[in-house]
């Protein structure tokens, strides 16, 4: 398993995501987003920051590039891919994922932990954890999801909401949501479920030391699992 994490002008959580994979012993490298070239690697990630200063909105400058052009063909040949945060935001910008994200209702920066109920295992990364609850740190200020109905009413009938903003007892609750996301969605899939997208960040939580490791649970998964067929 060899993972790349792409380099955005603007991203910042690359090296976090390189320490989180060095101590899981799976190989990984950080890709130039104008040189990617997804060939050759088994693996994607999309990583967190504020690609291109967030210009005219949170990765709408980014989907441009030919880093994102290399992802959608990845993405259609069924390779494993991973947007955290800004990442998140890019693959939605790139129509990799539906929806948009935008300002969060309260229009503050949220940077806080957050719990999640896993609602969908069909992804390399959620496999299964299902109806597991993992606690991980949010740093967003754009991590309200948005949908018109019938996109809201196809992702929740086709399980494409991989992750839900819980209180500790599972429940989805309007106090447990930190950014007002419609359904209290924090995660989504693809159809196929090669693609996942949160707003939270699992790098950031792989060690006792950072507070928590349910961010390990995620990312191990790719060092056991394959793709989930569509």
């Amino acid at each position: 398993m060899k993972v790349a994490i792409l380099l955005y002008p603007g991203t910042w959580s690359e090296r976090d995501f390189a320490h989180a994979f060095g101590l899981l012993g799976i190989e990984h490298e950080i890709v130039w987003h104008a040189d990617a070239d997804l060939h050759g690697f088994d693996a994607a990630i999309v990583p967190g920051g504020f690609s291109y200063g967030d210009h005219l909105r949170a990765g709408a400058i980014a989907k441009l590039s030919p880093a994102t052009r290399e992802l959608r063909r990845a993405a259609a040949d069924g390779m494993p891919i991973l947007g955290s945060c800004n990442g998140f935001q890019i693959l939605c910008e790139a129509g990799l994922l539906p929806g948009a994200l935008v300002r969060n209702t309260h229009l503050e920066f949220r940077c806080d932990w957050v719990r999640m109920r896993v609602e969908s295992e069909e992804t390399p990364f959620t496999r299964g954890l299902g109806g597991e609850l993992l606690r991980m740190p949010i740093a967003h200020g754009e991590g309200c999801w948005v949908a018109d109905e019938d996109t809201l009413l196809r992702v929740e009938s086709s399980g494409q909401v991989a992750l839900r903003y819980v209180d500790e007892r599972g429940t989805a609750t309007p106090e447990a949501n930190p950014n007002g996301s419609t359904a209290n969605i924090a995660g989504l899939r693809n159809e196929a479920g090669n693609v996942l997208g949160l707003m939270p960040h699992p790098e950031r939580c792989v060690e006792d030391l950072l507070g928590g490791t349910d961010g390990r649970r995620m990312l191990e998964g790719l060092g056991a699992r394959t793709v989930i067929p569509a």
